[in-house]
Formats: C-alpha cells, structure tokens, sequence
C-alpha cells in the first residue's frame, strides 16, 4: 500500500533492512511489556519494569548482535536506554498492569479467506473479560496520528479484529492502540459491517499484488518516507537499479500460480509495501 517496489525487496527479495535506534528501542520496549506480566500483580511496579531492560537489551543483542553495532560508546547505550526508560514509564501513566491479568501476550493469529489469501500477525495482547469479551490491545512507541490520518492506525487493528473474528468466531469488543510517544490511547469498537469492509480492502489489496506480480511491473512510490528506507540506492526513482528477481522467487514469496512471462523487455522497477 505504501510502495509496490519496497514490497518486493522485503517479500520477495528478503534484502536485510539494517536495524534503527528507534526500531530497536520499541523491540526492546514490547520485550519488557511483554515479561512484566510475568511477574505477580503486586510486582508489576515501574522500578521492576525499568529494572528489566538492561537484561532484555543483553538479549536483543544476542538474537541479533547488528543491534550491537548501532551504538559506538557507553554513554549512547545508556542514554539510549533511559529514553526506552522513559518510554515505560509513560505505560505506567495509561494503565495500571497490577489491575490487569492479559490472557495472551504476543499471540500469534492466523486465519484464511474463502479462496486466500492467508492472513496472519501477532497482537502485542488480547485481553478476555468474564463474560468472554475480547480486548485487543497494541503498543506503539511513537506518537498517535494527528486527527484525521487514524485511517492507517484503524486498519492495522481492524484486521486483527477481523483475523479474530474470522478463527474464534467472535468481534472484539474493543480494539487499543496505546502510544507510549505522547501517551495517548486510541479506542475504537468494531462493527460487523467495518469488519467485511476490511476483508473487501485487504482482498482488493492482494488482487494488486497479484496483478503485479504477474506483470512484473513493481513500481516505486516515492513519499516523505523515502529518506528512511534502507533500499534507498538501489531504487529508480533515486538513480538506483534493484537487482533482478529470480526465476520463481515470486511465486515461491506469494504463493500463486505461475504465470507465462511477457515478451516485452521487464521495467526495472521495485516493490513496496
């Protein structure tokens, strides 16, 4: 939705994306929020919760030592870790984890359309009441949209909402998006006709994949995001050239049928997401 060209780099192309300070800090920042719920209720304090992230960045850097190379002195790692600190504590601010008992954490949902695609992710938490009503709850390091450009935000929750839906048979209640940025909360409660809007777009969505895999045509789409994308030199619309896909890869990354290659000399262009 946002670069055809940038989609078939990461999906197709699996070319390495090296890590950010900021993407590492809202790993590292999910890890703790994830393990605080771990702990007994009355142990879910913000000095346990800030105590933890020393050890989780230990084992960050071990998954993945690259984290390792984004900082060249002590001092950055712990200025770096007292801004995830931070962070933490803007969660302490919004809810209150002693009065809370998550019944999943990082909680892999997978469910497939009538005729696909597959459609799958992981809900940073699902919150069950008493009577069996679903929270879905997602933590987001940066700050909340602006009034007005939610749509996104609402389209990342709706399709768990509908991922839900389609694999337990029940709407949740209510869909969370908690902004540790500027701390702000954003809730909304889906309704059943939202919910088959969003099957309608995602499905419109993979049509266009589909069609362009086929085509071959993964055309870049520059916007004010393109400063921050790794695959910036090898992308046309800033002089680069991506590297040619090879035989099957896309049928192998999409899992479609393949489909007779054109005559016409492929555009050297890429994908997006």
């Amino acid at each position: 939705m946002q670069c055809p060209l940038l989609f078939r780099f990461r999906v197709i192309d699996r070319l390495p994306e090296p890590p950010s300070e900021a993407a590492a800090r809202g790993t590292l920042v999910h890890s703790v929020l994830e393990r605080l719920y771990d702990a007994p209720a009355a142990e879910r304090r913000l000095d346990a919760a800030r105590a933890m992230l020393p050890e989780a960045w230990e084992e960050l850097q071990a998954a993945d030592p690259r984290y390792a190379e984004l900082f060249t002195s002590s001092e950055e790692v712990t200025a770096w870790l007292s801004s995830a600190g931070d962070l933490v504590g803007t969660y302490f601010t919004l809810e209150d984890p002693t009065r809370l008992e998550p019944r999943e954490r990082e909680l892999y949902v997978e469910t497939e359309l009538d005729g696909g695609p597959l459609l799958r992710g992981i809900v940073d938490r699902l919150d069950v009441a008493p009577g069996g009503e679903m929270r879905v709850v997602d933590y987001k390091t940066g700050r909340s949209p602006k009034p007005g450009f939610e749509s996104s935000a609402y389209f990342q929750m709706r399709f768990y909402g509908l991922v839900l839906w389609r694999s337990r048979g029940e709407i949740p209640r209510m869909l969370q998006l908690v902004y540790l940025g500027d701390g702000q909360v954003l809730r909304h409660t889906p309704r059943e006709a939202e919910l088959v809007m969003t099957e309608r777009r995602i499905r419109s969505v993979w049509a266009g994949i589909e069609a362009t895999a086929r085509s071959g045509d993964w055309r870049a789409r520059p916007s004010a995001l393109c400063p921050w994308c790794a695959h910036r030199s090898l992308c046309p619309a800033f002089g680069g050239t991506p590297p040619e896909v090879p035989e099957g890869a896309v049928e192998l990354a999409l899992g479609i049928a393949p489909h007779p290659r054109t005559t016409t000399e492929p555009t050297k262009v890429g994908p997006g997401a």
